[in-house]
């Protein structure tokens, strides 16, 4: 590789990193300020970058964009899912309904895990679909965990749909009761017999990194189980955060920073 091969090669891994580490997309003044590199030679190469997939303008600032998902996304998928595996086992058992788990994509959120109690089987696990923001709990409570400015393209992608943003039971208010409770709960809405209830799980920064969602018929759902359900949601992902936490850092869970 040549040496002009090389440094094209770093200037783009510093905006993919920087981008990737950015709680918020930021502008080209930004990101050129970020990574040290003058805003010509920045936007030259978040160009191609952008042509080639791995980021998405939108309104003047930079995300992940189809191909960064697509291999990020695919190459921590399975160790999400074995990493949520056992806590997620213990969820369902507890609360005898199916649980999930989905992270954020640019075009909603994808289930990469499910496991189902015999009694649901009629209820599709869904593993794999992407689901619209607006009539699922988990990309509720994944949306509802964004900043302002990044939450917009999915509101845009709501709004789109035909689905009502404003009002008391638009998508506006979902989100606003969702930060208020820490729980999306949404009754009948892609299936007239199911309701969901889901938590975001978020990283130390306060960006969402996935989703445990409990379903089950709505009927299952009276004030009594809500709660019931909230209450081992809550402490699973608690247990999900810090295993993430742990695994992100290197660190074990038994790790307790002194030497024996």
């Amino acid at each position: 590789m040549t040496k002009g091969s090389a440094s094209a090669v770093d200037k783009a891994l510093d905006l993919l990193e920087a981008i990737a580490r950015s709680t918020t997309p930021m502008k080209l003044s930004e990101l050129a300020e970020e990574v040290g590199m003058l805003r010509p030679t920045a936007h030259r190469v978040l160009g191609e970058l952008a042509n080639r997939g791995w980021v998405f303008r939108y309104d003047g600032r930079y995300l992940p964009g189809p191909a960064a998902l697509q291999v990020s996304h695919e190459a921590a998928a399975h160790s999400l899912a074995a990493l949520c595996d056992p806590t997620m086992r213990v969820l369902s058992e507890s609360t005898d309904m199916m649980v999930n788990l989905q992270v954020l994509e640019s075009g909603g959120t994808r289930i990469i895990a499910a496991l189902r109690p015999e009694r649901l089987k009629m209820i599709t696990r869904m593993l794999g679909d992407l689901l619209p923001p607006h009539r699922f709990a988990g990309p509720l409570a994944l949306v509802a965990a964004l900043e302002d400015n990044t939450r917009a393209p999915y509101l845009a992608m709501v709004e789109k749909s035909g689905y009502p943003l404003e009002g008391p039971t638009g998508f506006l208010a979902d989100i606003a009761e969702t930060q208020k409770t820490g729980f999306a709960v949404v009754h009948k809405r892609s299936q007239d017999i199911i309701g969901s209830v889901s938590r975001a799980v978020s990283s130390r920064k306060g960006s969402p990194l996935c989703a445990l969602t409990v379903i089950g018929f709505d009927t299952d759902f009276d004030a009594k189980t809500t709660r019931m359900v909230e209450e081992h949601l809550l402490r699973a992902t608690d247990e999900v955060q810090q295993l993430l936490t742990d695994h992100t850092s290197g660190k074990r869970p038994s790790d307790t920073g002194e030497e024996g």
